[in-house]
């Protein structure tokens, strides 16, 4: 039996938490002159893209480079599920450059390391950090960890957390299932 999902953010709360991203990561990036946003298809480029808007209003600046990567044929499990492959657009050298990686929700950590792998086929970045939405710390398979994160959510493996776009879904929402 399963229960009613528990609202984990409202989109209001949603909103506050990229405003914060969007601020760290100008604390670090400064004016985003050596660095880029790749945000992991499909569900990433959402946080991404919102975040890329947040910044560029911020910096009041929009020579900010943002972009999305398909990581399909990177995945270890991708022979095993029915994978749909997305587009991969990224119009610009990330060579030298800092990125910062984007999903919404970190796991186990294999979509980011799958991601680690796809982005290297367009150059050899200077430095790589990772920005989430939603960090569940207690499922991870493999070492990665987020630089950047809005909110940590405690679950157990049973649990789905579901991050839901207006672009997508309608609606502004992470949920709880359990």
């Amino acid at each position: 039996m399963s229960r009613k999902p528990k609202i984990i953010l409202d989109e209001n709360q949603i909103e506050v938490i990229i405003t914060r991203l969007a601020h760290q990561l100008i604390e670090t990036h400064d004016s985003f002159e050596n660095s880029v946003i790749i945000g992991l298809q499909p569900r990433g480029v959402f946080l991404a893209e919102r975040v890329h808007k947040k910044l560029e209003k911020i910096l009041k600046k929009k020579n900010i480079f943002c972009g999305n990567l398909d990581v399909t044929f990177y995945r270890d499990d991708f022979r095993r599920k029915e994978l749909v492959p997305a587009q991969t657009k990224i119009d610009f050298i990330i060579e030298d450059k800092n990125v910062i990686l984007i999903d919404d929700v970190l796991f186990t950590g294999r979509t980011i390391r799958s991601g680690l792998d796809a982005m290297l086929a367009f150059g050899r970045p200077k430095d790589v950090e990772l920005l989430v939405l939603i960090d569940r710390r207690f499922s991870r398979h493999l070492p990665i960890q987020a630089k950047y994160v809005g909110r940590v959510i405690d679950t157990i493996a049973s649990q789905n957390v579901k991050v839901e776009w207006k672009e997508l879904d309608g609606k502004d929402r992470v949920t709880l299932l359990s």
